[in-house]
């Protein structure tokens, strides 16, 4: 029987909470969640020797799934991070033509871009106040007039239930 090689092994995976970041008003202000996410996508960074900065991915599900919390709050964390200046989308969720659908992309504004002239992040939070936030993209959920204009009864039913609260 033939051993599985184990790479990673003994190995930890981590990432640096920077004090100054999480003493902005803009920090103090998010929820639980959106700060928890943060977390969770600063993970997905694969540091300065690597930097994907700008092509980090995390799905609403694979978020709500690691946090332990519904579609909807992890939507709307996702939203809160945006809109307070923590993360900018850099691409669009979109389903391909077979059928494979990808998650969208962001820069984490606390870091550097890859080829940027510059060595530090935007930082887009700290320049953050109450009641001006920053623009919030989110994407389309589904199409509710269905295909050449029928509408489907189901798409009504679960968007109406899930609008406005967590499943």
């Amino acid at each position: 029987m033939a051993r599985r090689k184990q790479s990673n092994l003994g190995s930890e995976h981590f990432t640096k909470m920077v004090r100054t970041t999480m003493e902005t008003t803009a920090w103090r202000s998010l929820s639980t969640a959106a700060q928890s996410l943060y977390v969770w996508l600063k993970l997905e960074w694969h540091g300065s020797s690597f930097n994907n900065n700008g092509k980090i991915r995390l799905s609403v599900r694979q978020a709500a799934f690691k946090i332990g919390i519904s579609i909807n709050t992890a939507a709307r964390a996702f939203h809160e991070l945006q809109a307070k200046g923590f993360i900018v989308v850099t691409k669009h969720a979109r389903l391909g033509i077979k059928g494979q659908a990808t998650s969208p992309t962001f820069e984490l504004t606390e870091l550097a871009l890859p080829h940027g002239a510059s060595t530090t992040g935007r930082r887009l939070y700290q320049e953050w106040k109450p009641d001006a936030d920053y623009p919030v993209h989110k994407a389309a959920v589904h199409n509710p007039n269905g295909r050449q204009g029928k509408r489907n009864p189901v798409i009504k039913l679960v968007t109406s239930r899930h609008q406005n609260r967590d499943a």
